[in-house]
């Protein structure tokens, strides 16, 4: 197992915290007035997961629309967590989970447990991708180019009108950045061809 020093020292500063979590359910890109509607740390933004070359690829998006000149809302309290079913029964058998720590010196990093076919955890600085190369897995905490794409001013024609008025062009979006947990690892520790992925986020 090929850990760096920054991230064995990341592993004793968000280990030092233990959560435990009440559940928030909710994706709403900012149009809801869901439970986390104002709570931008935990507020999950959208689940992407993808398969390709027998790699599993999991990201979970939260408190989006900033832009590039904002400052990230990373949150100690706040667990975030990939919950994966591979028999069908709408029940978790696999679930990874990830949260933020601070150390002293105001630097944050980032802790995934729970990656499937991977025992311990993977912790290190946010805005880098943290690797065991010798288990073929790895993750990233930190704000990227949202990927999301939204014509907010032809969303807003179109109530007014009552006419379709999106033009393909025009993405609100677009140099907005979004926080995201990205967890890759070999897709055959799921043990199943057809599962079912959902995220949550809970504060303690």
């Amino acid at each position: 197992m090929r850990l760096t020093t920054r991230q064995l020292i990341w592993a004793g500063v968000i280990a030092s915290g233990a959560i435990v979590s009440t559940v928030v359910v909710a994706a709403d890109h900012d149009e809801a007035d869901t439970t986390s509607f104002s709570d931008k740390s935990a507020d999950i933004g959208d689940l992407y997961a993808f398969h390709e070359g027998g790699r599993m690829t999991l990201i979970l998006t939260f408190d989006g629309y900033k832009l590039k000149s904002e400052t990230p809302s990373y949150d100690p309290d706040v667990l975030y967590g990939f919950h994966i079913d591979t028999n069908g029964d709408n029940a978790p058998d696999h679930e990874i989970w990830a949260r933020f720590g601070e150390n002293a010196a105001g630097e944050w990093g980032v802790q995934v447990t729970g990656i499937p076919g991977y025992e311990g955890a993977l912790v290190g600085p946010v805005d880098e991708v943290v690797s065991d190369d010798d288990a073929g897995v790895q993750v990233f905490g930190g704000f990227r180019d949202d990927p999301f794409f939204f014509d907010l001013q032809g969303f807003k024609d179109t109530l007014m009108t009552g006419t379709l008025g999106f033009d393909p062009a025009r993405d609100f979006v677009a140099a907005k950045n979004t926080g995201a947990i990205v967890v890759e690892f070999d897709q055959a520790a799921l043990s199943s061809e057809s599962i079912a992925v959902w995220a949550t986020t809970g504060r303690r």
